[in-house]
């Protein structure tokens, strides 16, 4: 087979629990995400997915059966499975009405139970692989299917964190178990999945308490009681982590995130002790522990792309990509700040000489942050001459609870005057020019762009939202279900309760004060940033004579086609190249080259997306570094 894969949000390859050798990851195929085998025995590659709008969630199960999830343009669909080695296609369970993904678990005994969600509800169905499903509960709003049982005889449904009924445990006909709250004096918590081996079934949580993380099991009881829920208070973190099970069950894998970088380690529950897993310092992506003390890991910095690495030497699936670390210097900065200094990852050009134009690449989420990481729009941005600085504004996660809930000066206002802030530093430090800073974000970082050149129209000689929210009351009215949740838990409440808080927070309300020339990049299907409340704001620049241009993509807001980003890129690039160093000075931006030399007749899994504009900012990988399916904008 010919090609090369480029994987759009890095994960590790998911492996088979029976036969480690067989694992599933999704890759770039001809500019679509899709789903691939590899088998390590034979070093065979294997495409599994061929779809007009690409594919990106899948699992492998403990008998081999690859499955992936076959949605629509507006992300409803089924899941599907086939066999390791090829064959037709099956569906999961036969019956449910399409939905959109809320969780995939199936037992070692073929039991599968799937969470499928719509506007107003979630529900989880059972039954045997390929077989007829039964639903077996409904639940109000976004729910999870967090995990099953080895013997399929339980169910973990995780809701909000900070909710009275965030994690329910079921019995396979539905019979509620336990309900485990997340509210209160509790503490917020959220579920990790169950233990793949034992006697007993256990069930791995993580808490927030007293301003640290803390690793939690809760065990049912034999009596069919509400079970014994344990904190493991010898295993505590001061920032974000997520964990997860060891094949023994008898120890866990900790991933921590914390001022941008990742450290593991392993905490063993019978012993009760922790101990450090080297790594590289940088990012690990994603973890997962394997048989004996091997671990696989997915590792990355500012200048080197991701790369697949095992403690132990296991073979993984080859990565081809960008073969010259990024050019240029990569450093940390720290910024006096009202509640602690401000962390901030900025890389200068090579051969910088004096102060030089700069762009604020801003997370979204906002309970993200941005890493020591790899990612092709700095690389394009430093090679194009640019100054790139990544800012953890407060509400950023990495930097312990009480930095997640400063939003003191209310909701995207604290954050612009992080931002503000940091430029100040930069400019006073000589490594930036006042008169050439740009923006650049996507989502919820598209939304503090659109503020901040509304705010500080002084500070700004440009700005790129991709994805954004304009009006938080119009995207509160029109937006998903959790959507709506998280916006009522940042502002303390609706529109209607406290409409003087969204108003002061929307970007619509300062767009006629905006001087700097913008680039809008909205997608017309997009259920998060809808796309109405993005059209009334263009037409108040419009009304305001701003000057600004448009770019409309036939998307939702995450989208899986690498032409998109490629396009985004290249236009977002060039406007800002033409605003911050004048006309006439535009060059075509110098875009990450991967290694394709000899593609002939061999498969090349290339790591990661040298072009991705998005900047998913792990929307799907992790909630505030525990849950695998947050509700966030980006």
């Amino acid at each position: 087979m010919t090609g090369r894969y480029q994987v759009y949000r890095a994960a590790l390859p998911e492996v088979c629990a029976a036969d480690p050798a067989r694992m599933a990851f999704t890759g770039d195929a001809d500019g679509r995400c899709e789903v691939f085998t590899w088998d390590a025995r034979s070093g065979r590659t294997r495409q599994v997915t061929d779809r007009p709008h690409g594919t990106f969630h899948h699992a492998v199960d403990r008998d081999g059966r690859v499955w992936w999830f076959d949605e629509d343009e507006h992300g409803r669909g089924h899941w599907r499975f086939q066999p390791f080695e090829g064959g037709p296609d099956r569906p999961g369970l036969t019956g449910p009405p399409p939905g959109e993904p809320r969780g995939l678990a199936v037992g070692d005994d073929a039991t599968v139970a799937i969470g499928l969600g719509d506007a107003l509800t979630t529900a989880v169905h059972i039954g045997p692989r390929g077989g007829p499903a039964r639903e077996v509960t409904r639940v109000d709003g976004h729910a999870t299917l967090s995990g099953i049982t080895p013997d399929g005889r339980l169910l973990a449904l995780g809701r909000a964190a900070g909710s009275a009924l965030a994690v329910t445990v079921l019995s396979g006909d539905g019979t509620t178990r336990a309900v485990l709250p997340g509210d209160g004096p509790h503490g917020r918590l959220w579920c990790l999945g169950f233990a793949p081996a034992g006697d007993r079934a256990e069930l791995l949580l993580v808490r927030e308490c007293d301003d640290q993380y803390v690793l939690v099991s809760w065990r049912p009881d034999d009596d069919g009681g509400p079970g014994t829920l344990t904190t493991h208070s010898w295993c505590a973190f001061d920032t974000e982590i997520t964990a997860r099970w060891h094949p023994d069950a008898g120890s866990v894998l900790v991933r921590q995130d914390r001022h941008g970088r990742s450290t593991l380690h392993r905490a063993d529950l019978r012993a009760r002790t922790v101990e450090r897993v080297p790594t590289p310092r940088g990012t690990l992506l994603d973890a997962a522990p394997r048989a004996g003390t091997d671990v696989h890991y997915l590792w990355t910095d500012t200048a080197n792309p991701p790369r697949l690495a095992s403690t132990a030497g296991t073979p993984l699936p080859p990565t081809h990509g960008i073969t010259a670390p990024v050019p240029g210097e990569h450093r940390d900065l720290w910024t006096p700040g009202p509640d602690g200094p401000v962390h901030s990852l900025l890389s200068l050009p090579e051969g910088r000489r004096g102060p030089v134009p700069a762009v604020f690449l801003v997370h979204g989420g906002p309970a993200d942050h941005d890493r020591d990481a790899y990612d092709g729009v700095v690389h394009s941005l430093v090679a194009s001459g640019f100054a790139v600085v990544r800012v953890n504004y407060r509400g950023s996660t990495g930097y312990g609870p009480r930095w997640r809930r400063a939003f003191g000066q209310g909701v995207g206002l604290t954050q612009v005057d992080d931002l503000a802030a940091v430029r100040a530093d930069l400019v006073a430090r000589a490594v930036v020019r006042a008169d050439a800073v740009g923006l650049w974000g996507t989502s919820w970082g598209g939304y503090l762009v659109l503020l901040a050149l509304g705010l500080r129209p002084d500070l700004w000689q440009a700005g790129v939202a991709v994805k954004p929210v304009a009006d938080c009351a119009a995207a509160h009215r029109t937006s998903t279900p959790a959507l709506r949740a998280l916006d009522e838990r940042l502002f303390g409440g609706t529109p209607e309760q406290v409409p003087e808080r969204y108003e002061r927070s929307s970007p619509v309300r300062y767009a006629a004060a905006v001087r700097a020339p913008l680039l809008v990049v909205a997608a017309t299907r997009d259920a998060k940033c809808p796309p109405g409340q993005v059209r009334d704001y263009l037409a108040a620049l419009r009304h305001a004579r701003v000057p600004h241009e448009s770019m409309w993509l036939e998307t939702g807001h995450d989208g899986y086609q690498g032409e998109h980003h490629v396009a985004v890129l290249r236009r977002a690039v060039l406007f800002l190249d033409r605003e911050l160093r004048g006309p006439g000075r535009a060059a075509a931006p110098q875009t990450p080259r991967s290694d394709r030399s000899g593609d002939s007749g061999r498969v090349r899994t290339t790591v990661p997306a040298g072009t991705g504009t998005t900047r998913h900012d792990e929307r799907s990988s992790h909630a505030e570094g525990h849950h695998p399916e947050r509700p966030a904008r980006g």
